[in-house]
């Protein structure tokens, strides 16, 4: 059985997903593995510096995120190339860890962000969504640092809150205190855990 874990901006996606791995599952997070395949020395980012330059170098050899940024969100075709160069990268290490995790007989979850956003929700047998109002994700995010306008602009390249929920199997309301949502996490831990077993 395929997890995919996911929730918009400051919803408490990080919470949830430390709270499963207290409970016996693997988490499995795109975004340290998008960071990993890009890593100094890798062959991803010797594909990166072949497609884009030199340029999105460091000093010390190490990929600028900040350069890349300005170079992807200014134009959908590099974008696009950037995507073609690391999402099979994060795909390929994804697998061999969820396979690295069931074969341990944990339950095996997939921390996706953007889960919705790439349309990946139908590859996955259970949806699990963190789901906060957007004036809670902007009053959190705030709390954090974040300009108002910055973390508006994020919700908004995000899913809309409804295309999240649309895309879920478990919702996790996480506008309660922590207890209750660790309290909610582990009813959907459990019933996981019942469905593989009886697979």
């Amino acid at each position: 059985m395929r997890v995919g874990l996911t929730g918009g901006i400051a919803s408490g996606k990080s919470t949830v997903a430390e709270t499963l791995v207290g409970l016996g599952a693997v988490i499995i997070d795109s975004d340290k593995i998008a960071r990993e395949v890009v890593a100094a020395g890798t062959p991803g980012l010797a594909a990166v510096v072949e497609e884009f330059g030199d340029s999105v170098l460091t000093a010390e050899g190490e990929l600028d995120r900040g350069k890349v940024g300005e170079i992807v969100f200014a134009d959908e075709g590099a974008r696009e190339r950037l995507n073609q160069i690391v999402h099979p990268l994060v795909g390929a290490r994804s697998a061999e860890l969820e396979e690295a995790g069931r074969a341990s007989g944990a339950l095996v979850i997939n921390d996706i962000p953007l889960l919705v956003e790439v349309g990946y929700a139908p590859f996955f047998d259970k949806v699990i969504v963190v789901d906060v109002p957007v004036e809670t994700q902007v009053e959190r995010a705030i709390g954090r640092g974040m300009s108002e306008s910055e973390v508006r602009a994020r919700i908004k390249a995000q899913a809309s809150r409804e295309e999240r929920l649309a895309a879920a199997t478990y919702v996790i309301d996480n506008t309660g205190t922590v207890d209750e949502l660790r309290r909610r996490v582990k009813e959907i831990y459990d019933e996981l855990r019942r469905d593989v077993a009886g697979s």
